[in-house]
């Protein structure tokens, strides 16, 4: 994208990039983003691999803009959703100025996604820095041999110990990456979150909602679709939203005994819909079988993978 030119109105020293975050799947990238622009953007459960899409957030000061790129945990691919997911991750490290390696840790050693993802960013020359999450876990001299190892795959400029859950070490993370923005205007308007449309996240916080209400493989064989979103002058907005899985059965647990589980599903996504929205809707959620659908071309590109 080029940048928004405007001279007139920007300090000559203003600063503006790209900046990807990267790691294994549950490291905390989400909540990381989420907690630097102080908005719920990015859907945050506690099972892996729980965001798909490339998420895109704007953090804008006086003098700085960053564009976040949170994208999918990397992982070892199973079905060609997941081969989307990847390339997402790839494109992500090629469009950064500045990448975040993020890790866990309170894990003893690199995870196989870990290296797998470390192995991602090797290929690139990109400034990286190692973000160890989670330190209100554990004591400080633990993380020392993980950044070892770590250290001794692939070069980083600076290592910064951070809790994304309580924000401990990002006003040291945020000035790490304001240093190494390149100079120039903003991308975004100042006051612009993402480039996201409504119905993305309005899908996501239906995905979100599925992911805490239901275990095993369901919430990994759904998907979310916003077939109709009208705004109303008079009474709530309607949204409707289709809920696919793979088979019959998964269809069954989702809609419940007498619909009891889906009705319990669309009042938890509609209170997450209207605190994103700021007003209150109308939420009307069906269910549909698409066997496969994981590993078809022409439904994931339908679904905004691959796009």
């Amino acid at each position: 994208m080029e940048p928004l030119l405007d001279p007139h109105a920007l300090p000559p020293d203003h600063r503006s990039g790209y900046v990807a975050i990267i790691g294994a799947p549950n490291v905390g990238k989400s909540t990381l983003m989420n907690h630097i622009l102080g908005r719920k953007l990015s859907i945050v459960t506690e099972r892996p691999s729980t965001t798909r899409n490339r998420v895109l957030g704007i953090y804008s000061d006086e003098v700085n803009q960053i564009v976040f790129l949170d994208t999918p945990g990397v992982v070892r691919p199973r079905y060609l959703l997941h081969e989307k997911m990847m390339h997402d991750v790839d494109r992500s490290v090629a469009d950064a100025d500045i990448l975040l390696f993020m890790v866990d840790a309170t894990e003893p050693a690199p995870t196989h996604d870990a290296r797998g993802a470390l192995d991602r960013i090797d290929r690139s020359t990109k400034p990286a820095l190692l973000v160890l999450n989670k330190m209100d876990l554990i004591l400080p001299e633990k993380a020392l041999p993980l950044v070892e190892q770590y250290a001794g795959v692939r070069a980083f400029e600076e290592v910064v110990p951070v809790s994304a859950k309580t924000g401990k070490g990002m006003d040291v993370l945020m000035e790490q990456v304001k240093q190494r923005l390149p100079l120039g205007p903003p991308y975004y308007p100042k006051d612009q979150l993402s480039e996201h449309p409504e119905r993305f996240f309005i899908a996501e916080i239906v995905r979100e909602a599925i992911f805490n209400r239901f275990r095993e493989e369901i919430p990994y064989s759904t998907q979310v679709m916003v077939v109709t979103y009208e705004t109303r002058q008079a009474g709530k907005d309607f949204i409707d939203c289709e809920i696919v899985v793979e088979r019959d059965a998964q269809k069954g647990i989702l809609i419940g005994k007498g619909g009891k589980a889906l009705k319990n599903l669309g009042a938890a996504a509609r209170k997450g819909i209207e605190e994103f929205l700021g007003k209150p809707v109308y939420l009307q959620l069906h269910v549909k079988t698409r066997s496969g659908w994981r590993n078809k071309e022409g439904m994931l590109r339908n679904y905004g993978f691959g796009r």
